[in-house]
């Protein structure tokens, strides 16, 4: 094996697991699940089934990735927090056909305890502050804190607030230029 599983964590067949990802104490990997490489899975955490997770994502103790939810590469999901996956669900109706489509694009975070109402679109780059509830598409770059939801500002890929004179705005990593509300990102 390429990938390093604590003895008490569960993979399903039907799995593949990237190299030098790590799955942690009492997890578990439900079949037909994909997990990048680099990829690390806290304490009691479950995959699955049919989810694609991209490389280099950090899955923090306590969270649930559900049927429904993609995951691209360098995305953080902090401690406890929450994916749904049907809109309406009840206990003693099936709908598992009505299961929405999440995505979570390239190098997004996820604050601890946050809810990600399923059929959102997470943008790149974008940070979700702790105890934050989605219920609708987020820009990239955007911050967003909440409940619902709602953008404050926005952060670079370094994860900072981006503090614009003229419109400008700069980190280690990208020029950020704000025109009506719209980010336009120039990396380095």
């Amino acid at each position: 094996m390429s990938y390093f599983t604590h003895e008490t964590a569960i993979v399903d067949n039907n799995v593949t697991i990237g190299e030098d990802t790590k799955i942690w104490h009492f997890s578990h990997i439900l079949s037909n699940t994909t997990i990048g490489a680099n990829c690390s899975f806290g304490q009691n955490c479950v995959v699955g089934p049919k989810v694609k997770v991209g490389n280099g994502v950090k899955v923090q103790n306590n969270v649930s990735i559900y049927e429904g939810v993609e995951v691209e590469d360098d995305v953080f999901l902090g401690p406890s927090m929450v994916f749904t996956n049907v809109i309406n669900p009840r206990a003693f109706i099936q709908r598992k056909d009505e299961f929405k489509k999440t995505l979570l694009k390239n190098g997004c975070s996820i604050g601890a305890n946050a809810t990600i109402v399923c059929g959102v679109t997470i943008g790149e780059y974008a940070l979700i502050g702790s105890g934050a509830v989605v219920n609708r598409d987020v820009k990239a770059y955007a911050l967003m804190v909440g409940v619902p939801a709602k953008q404050i500002g926005w952060v670079g890929i370094s994860g900072n607030t981006l503090n614009f004179i003229d419109k400008i705005a700069y980190d280690e990593f990208a020029t950020y230029r704000l025109e009506d509300n719209n980010l336009e990102v120039i990396k380095k």
